[in-house]
């Protein structure tokens, strides 16, 4: 348990953990103001003992009772806005942290990683950790400060109920000792649950267009129900492990507050207590019994806020590329690949690949699909780190530009546009959230799709769906262009642009490209003949290597992939239904 908070402390801000600490500083004095109703208790009894009760005596209780429970309603508002703010205020800049990690992670992390993962992290963890966890640590830990409060209290007046107390304590740490080496095994479970849950939920939304398609909607569900029954069953599960020790400590409890009460009978009435200690002990007793009470029903998922941080610091923990590297702004900006590997899970990828792209042309990658393409470019733009070899931007390494001063030289076209949930305007202008209306709708225009937003509802300011849902996909790419108008970034990567629009959207969309990629240097993965066929220089891409390299005139005079390619390309051009 102890360490578990120890863990929590550490996870938080350091901002975040003084306000806990505050909170715990003020716990000490709510546990003294709830001490002070046993010393009202003690005025009232003492006037009747004497046999000389007054109204002094009951407006001085009355007086101690109200500083009591007004001490402890105004600590207990201040705490109770400290751990609000600690926790909902660390967890926000968690998931700030969490979001500026992932922007340097390699690209492999998201392919080991599922997105449930990250999600349930960001999401369900985060949202736990504020509420739920705040709250038990606060709870546990005013539990813990409130039951030495009372026994030094008690120990102050009677030793030997001191020790009564004591034992009870100690039984209660035993069986909470217990109760969380039980859970060890049923919080990865649910944990494990959780993420399965969001994963199987995300899918089934995402792929619902598929599954209704190919009537698969009772094959797609059932992957989802058993998500769910298993999420049931791993709550349920912790459930049945902890009942039985809280249950057990809950015992411990009231059996420590019936002994210190019979005790401290025995000793007034063999003669060693006095009337009003007995009485004293006797109410101390009780709030002992409320304190740990309290404690006993959350410490239950204090394995899960181990559980929580754990995953979380999984994440933070990942090693990022270095991206320490200098601001540098290239005098040129050939590119250049000299004797690259690339391994993914050890199967390689890229296989010692050498190549040069000189500054403002037009370079075309082709080839079988998963024969490396999209990881060249991918390597070039440092999405991934390179095993072996060197990639150079101007005659450098990427490696010694910071991350986001390479950035800033390429813009990408992917073949799959995601586009958020937000105005077409803030879209636009997504890399630069800044830029002026007049800047978006001169880039929109450029894009070839100021009419078609201009036509929408409220134009600029049409709020579209998540992944541009309610556009079709000739004006999610050309809006993406947009977007890549506006960086005006020199290297522009296309990655089968026009691969999934209608032939009436490829005019607009080809208009839109050319007016992206005017006096840029051009990398395009394209699989159509008149994409490539103006191209510079063309690399044929397989299993990892370049086996062709030349122009379309020079490759189509060789026995090879590219001739085949294009030879392909043709019968289909000229095949006609009859």
């Amino acid at each position: 348990m102890f360490k578990t908070l120890k863990m929590f402390f550490g996870f938080c801000s350091k901002e975040d953990r003084n306000k806990l600490y505050l909170a715990i500083v003020l716990g000490v004095v709510k546990a003294v103001f709830a001490a002070l109703r046993i010393t009202a208790i003690a005025v009232v009894v003492q006037g009747l003992i004497d046999g000389q009760m007054t109204m002094k005596h009951f407006w001085l209780s009355l007086a101690i009772m109200i500083v009591s429970v007004l001490g402890q309603f105004l600590i207990n508002l201040k705490t109770t806005m400290l751990q609000c703010e600690a926790g909902y205020h660390s967890c926000a800049h968690k998931r700030i942290e969490i979001a500026e990690h992932l922007r340097y992670l390699p690209m492999g992390f998201f392919n080991r990683n599922s997105l449930g993962t990250i999600t349930n992290v960001t999401t369900n963890t985060m949202e736990s950790l504020a509420d739920i966890a705040t709250r038990i640590v606060m709870i546990t830990t005013q539990g813990i400060l409130t039951t030495l409060v009372i026994t030094c209290f008690v120990y102050a007046f009677d030793w030997r109920i001191g020790l009564v107390l004591t034992a009870g304590v100690v039984l209660y740490i035993i069986f909470n000792a217990v109760m969380q080496q039980a859970t060890r095994p049923a919080a990865p479970r649910k944990h494990r649950a959780d993420e399965d849950l969001v994963s199987q939920v995300i899918e089934y939304v995402q792929g619902i267009a598929e599954v209704k398609n190919y009537s698969m909607t009772d094959d797609a569900a059932k992957k989802l129900d058993a998500a769910i029954i298993e999420k049931q069953g791993a709550d349920t599960h912790l459930e049945y492990t902890v009942i039985p020790w809280v249950t057990l400590q809950n015992l411990a409890t009231k059996m420590t507050g019936v002994v210190m009460c019979i005790m401290s009978l025995k000793f007034y009435f063999g003669g060693t207590m006095t009337l009003l200690y007995c009485i004293m002990m006797m109410a101390a007793s009780f709030m002992i019994y409320d304190s740990l009470d309290s404690m006993s029903s959350f410490t239950a998922l204090m394995r899960n806020i181990n559980i929580a941080v754990t995953k979380t610091k999984e994440i933070l923990d990942m090693p990022p590329m270095d991206i320490d590297g200098a601001d540098v702004t290239p005098a040129k900006r050939d590119i250049e690949l000299k004797n690259v590997d690339f391994s993914y899970d050890r199967r390689k990828i890229i296989d010692g690949v050498s190549l040069t792209i000189p500054e403002k042309t037009t370079s075309a990658f082709v080839g079988p699909s998963g024969g490396g393409k999209t990881t060249l470019c991918h390597l070039m733009a440092r999405f991934w780190d390179v095993q072996g070899g060197q990639v150079l931007l101007g005659g450098r390494n990427v490696k010694d530009y910071s991350f986001d001063s390479l950035m800033k030289n390429f813009s990408f076209v992917f073949q799959n546009v995601y586009l958020f949930e937000d105005t077409i305007a803030n879209n636009i202008r997504f890399g630069e959230p800044g830029a002026s209306m007049d800047r978006v709708v001169e880039a929109a225009k450029k894009a070839r799709c100021h009419d078609f937003i201009m036509a929408l509802p409220d134009g600029y300011e049409t709020v579209i769906g998540e992944g541009g849902a309610s556009l079709s996909g000739g004006e999610k790419q050309r809006i993406s262009i947009a977007r890549a108008i506006m960086k005006d970034a020199p290297i522009i990567i296309l990655d089968e642009a026009t691969a999934n629009v209608d032939p009436e959207s490829e005019t607009e969309l080809t208009a839109a490209i050319e007016e992206l990629t005017k006096e840029k240097t051009i990398i395009m993965i394209a699989h159509r003949l008149k994409t490539v066929r103006n191209a510079d220089q063309i690399f044929v891409v397989d299993n990892g290597q370049i086996v062709q390299h030349g122009t379309h005139d020079e490759l189509i005079r060789k026995k090879g992939i590219y001739k085949t390619f294009v030879e392909g390309r043709r019968e289909a051009a000229s095949w006609k239904i009859a």
